[in-house]
């Protein structure tokens, strides 16, 4: 994944909005706090671009996925799930999921907002 491209571009989208990589030193997944759960507990809107993301779940938040460029794949329960540009796949809280692409850019819409301390990693699918 080519980091420092992905970041220069996120940059120019959504200027003075907070860039997370991980890991920091070579991200699989970098993620952009396009409306964060600190303006309003209730709800958050992130953009993420993945590698791979390490495989979770979330004890509260439900997550909506939406492709907006490449190919997403997600692992989520046990089933696999293409989603190509435009299309959408609901996570609710406790599903273990992880995702996978060629650099592809999605969406994530959680309720309540995501906060670090709902996002509980597992080591399977």
């Amino acid at each position: 994944m080519n980091a420092q491209k992905i970041i220069e571009e996120i940059k120019k989208q959504y200027p003075g909005k907070t860039i997370i990589l991980d890991p920091q030193d070579d991200p699989t997944e970098i993620i952009c706090e396009i409306d964060p759960t600190a303006d309003h507990p209730e709800k958050s809107i992130a953009l993420a671009v993945v590698g791979r993301s390490k495989p979770h779940y979330h004890k509260t938040s439900t997550e909506i996925y939406e492709t907006i460029k490449g190919v997403l794949i997600v692992y989520k329960s046990g089933k696999k799930y293409t989603l190509r540009e435009g299309e959408k796949l609901t996570i609710k809280a406790g599903e273990p999921h992880n995702v996978e692409g060629e650099e592809a850019w999605f969406l994530t819409y959680s309720k309540p907002g995501w906060r670090f301390e709902d996002h509980i990693l597992v080591k399977n699918v």
